[in-house]
């Protein structure tokens, strides 16, 4: 994908930076969630992770805190969002409520989320497949069932 500045952004490098925040989020007792808000260009804007366990607090998803790190954005249409995870339907819809228009996602093997609804909305959805994302949360959620249920909705 080449954007319109010529600069064809490096989405492995992007995700790293997610990565990196759903590591800290696990190393606090947070469930791993990282996210990252970057300039079509590829420079970062603002990232994030999963602080609903640390913070007590049920809207400190990734992308969430991620967006809120980021500060206020006059326009979001040349904003990348990257996660380690499908965003849920609330963080899908943040995407939406902002129009951003591209977003790449770790993963969407534990988790598909919104992903369909926001690619029928016209969001152009790269899924990398990383194994290492993949693993990160399957490990998470075999050990936590109950916290995971409880971030996902479900009783």
């Amino acid at each position: 994908m080449e954007m319109k500045t010529g600069i064809t952004p490096n989405f492995e490098q992007m995700m790293d930076v997610a990565i990196n925040e759903a590591q800290k989020g696990l190393s606090e007792g947070g469930i791993p969630i990282g996210a990252a808000l970057f300039h079509t260009d590829g420079t970062l804007v603002g990232k994030g992770r999963n602080r609903r366990i640390q913070d007590d607090d049920p809207s400190a998803h990734g992308e969430t805190d991620a967006f809120r790190n980021s500060g206020r954005q006059r326009s979001y249409s040349d904003i990348i969002m990257v996660t380690t995870l499908a965003p849920c339907w609330y963080c899908s819809g943040l995407i939406r409520q902002f129009k951003i228009k591209t977003v790449i996602v770790g993963e969407s093997v534990n988790f598909s989320g919104g992903v369909e609804w926001l690619k029928q909305n016209g969001v152009e959805v790269i899924d990398l497949r990383s194994e290492e994302c993949i693993a990160m949360l399957a490990s998470y959620i075999q050990n936590n069932p109950d916290i995971w249920n409880e971030d996902i909705g479900e009783e």
